[in-house]
């Protein structure tokens, strides 16, 4: 598989490291520039962009990230991959696909102006997008879909799992998400349509059940001249601990036992075909691809692979 690089991909250059700042938009004290917060390239007929929305630190990974895994299998699959066992910098990053016809986002980012930025970046406003996917309903996903009050991309139609959607809608006010989503979502529910597994956002972009994030949670398969992509959204939160041990519990996983036969048959397929993956927390830009390791997996950052 060849993948390419767009030429507005070269004004950014190479992928951004870990930020070191809790908020989009900060620089590292060591450094004077800023970081890119979008990086492009071809899919076939597609370009893909991976728009970092936001990054921050969280602390205490072995009780977010390691249910199930001991003190010392943790710290050991930590210093193998030069990580440290008790912190971990944890990235936004939802991903603009534009079709010949259509401008495709999935998911929002947390609402704090990042979309915006990262927008901006490749010449474009919420304005140009003409469709809106919401792979589940957590709040960093669906954050952005407000501004102040008033839609941020008020051209769009809204897509997303009906299970997803019906879960959430079925429960009582004063859970957060539902909350949440009578704020950000419902106001504009005459333009929201469903979607099942398998169904069509458009021609070769196809959903994919991966259910135990959350309830309704959805990947999707990009499909383009022959060239595959999967956004695994919130599949796997964490690029190392996820990838080595699938069967490791992730604290905001709702049904840790889906999920995790979800992680196991999806990065299967991805290392199988080798088909790479964009993951809405995986490092800058979020893209990879997956391969086998002892009886788990390793995600494999992109490097130039996609420069052609």
């Amino acid at each position: 598989m060849t993948l390419k690089f767009t030429r507005r991909t070269a004004l950014v250059g190479a992928a951004a490291l870990p930020l070191a700042a809790t908020t989009l938009g900060a620089s590292a004290a060591h450094s004077s520039a800023p970081a890119p917060h979008a990086r492009s390239f071809k899919l076939g007929a597609f370009t893909v962009t991976a728009l970092l929305d936001g990054s921050r630190q969280v602390g205490d990974s072995k009780a977010i990230f390691g249910g199930g895994a001991s003190d010392a299998d943790f710290a050991a699959v930590s210093a193998q991959n030069f990580i440290a066992a008790d912190s971990a910098q944890f990235f936004f990053t939802p991903t603009l696909v534009e079709t010949a016809q259509q401008k495709i986002l999935f998911d929002t980012g947390l609402g704090k102006g990042g979309i915006q930025m990262a927008l901006a970046e490749v010449g474009l406003t919420p304005a140009d997008i003409d469709v809106v996917v919401i792979t589940h309903m957590h709040p960093d996903h669906i954050g952005g879909l407000t501004t102040d009050g008033a839609e941020t991309f008020a051209k769009a139609r809204y897509v997303t799992g009906r299970r997803e959607f019906d879960f959430w809608r079925g429960m009582e006010a004063g859970n957060r998400i539902v909350d949440l989503m009578a704020a950000k979502l419902t106001p504009f529910a005459e333009k929201l349509t469903f979607l099942e597994d398998q169904g069509s956002v458009a021609s070769g972009i196809t959903a994919l059940a991966s259910h135990g994030h959350t309830p309704g949670h959805m990947s999707y398969r990009l499909e383009s001249e022959g060239q595959q992509l999967v956004l695994t959204a919130d599949l796997a939160n964490h690029y190392v601990w996820s990838f080595a041990h699938p069967e490791w519990e992730i604290k905001f996983d709702m049904d840790k036992a889906a999920d995790t036969a979800a992680r196991r048959q999806v990065l299967g397929m991805l290392a199988a075909d080798k088909i790479p993956m964009i993951g809405y927390h995986m490092p800058f830009p979020a893209a990879g691809f997956v391969e086998t390791r002892g009886a788990g997996f390793r995600f494999v950052p992109v490097s130039y692979q996609m420069m052609g």
